[in-house]
């Protein structure tokens, strides 16, 4: 199996299983991570997720293996399962969190961006290598990267694809910590267990809201402005008031 599925809690790992190949996915691959995350996002048991690589790495992107002998009609199938694999984690409406280990590279790290956040390893590391074999980013990358860092920092990591450590990543806004006393993946799901005791419904339409920003201001809170009232019929939000007033922790059921 090159994709593994634990369970702890209500928290889904998911693990990236080509440690001989530092976790390049292939062509099948894709259609399993998307299919799974597909899966996850109907799983009413599952309310937070970790993506993380065995063998000490991330992802080192697609296999380079595959490539290359394709015509126009073969590649483009490979783009949109490419794609499909890649909204399929950005859409799933639970938070997804990367632990990031070793390299974490080309459409590797396009995995880890597509995710809500990502945690390190002092030893990770992180490139756009697509110009050594004559490609531009893909799976979103330039998206992602010029949102979290601006147009022309992305343009430098781009264009230079030179590797950036995790403390520079974490300086740059593109890791949310690094973890130096643990093993990143228990980081992770310490982290994913806190984030699952709260309001799934909520942090759906939050993670929905996040995706607006790219809207006006004023269009924004047009959105927003659905999302309240719809929020304000729910049990767990009854549940969070109550659970307010008697000051004790809430039990959100997801409703």
């Amino acid at each position: 199996m090159t994709l593994q599925l634990e369970h702890d809690g209500a928290v889904a790992i998911v693990t990236l299983d080509r440690p001989d190949r530092r976790n390049a996915f292939t062509m099948a691959m894709r259609g399993e991570i998307a299919t799974l995350f597909d899966d996850l996002a109907q799983d009413d048991g599952v309310r937070a997720v970790v993506l993380t690589g065995a063998g000490g790495h991330f992802c080192s992107g697609a296999d380079t293996g595959e490539m290359g002998a394709a015509d126009s009609a073969a590649f483009l199938k490979r783009m949109r399962a490419l794609h499909r694999m890649i909204r399929a984690i950005a859409a799933t409406p639970k938070p997804v969190i990367a632990a990031v280990d070793g390299v974490c590279v080309g459409a590797g790290w396009s995995l880890a961006l597509a995710c809500d956040l990502i945690l390190a390893s002092p030893n990770a590391s992180f490139a756009q290598l697509f110009g050594r074999i004559g490609y531009a980013p893909d799976a979103g990358a330039i998206w992602q990267l010029t949102r979290l860092v601006g147009p022309m920092r992305a343009k430098e990591i781009v264009y230079s694809g030179r590797t950036l450590t995790a403390d520079e990543a974490l300086h740059l806004g593109l890791l949310l910590s690094i973890e130096a006393d643990r093993p990143i993946r228990d980081a992770a799901i310490e982290l994913a267990t806190r984030i699952a005791q709260g309001p799934p419904v909520a942090q759906a339409m939050s993670k929905q809201l996040f995706e607006a920003t790219t809207l006006s201001f004023d269009q924004f809170l047009d959105r927003e402005f659905l999302v309240q009232p719809f929020l304000a019929t729910t049990a767990d939000h009854r549940e969070g008031l109550a659970a307010t007033r008697d000051k004790r922790a809430p039990n959100f059921i997801g409703r």
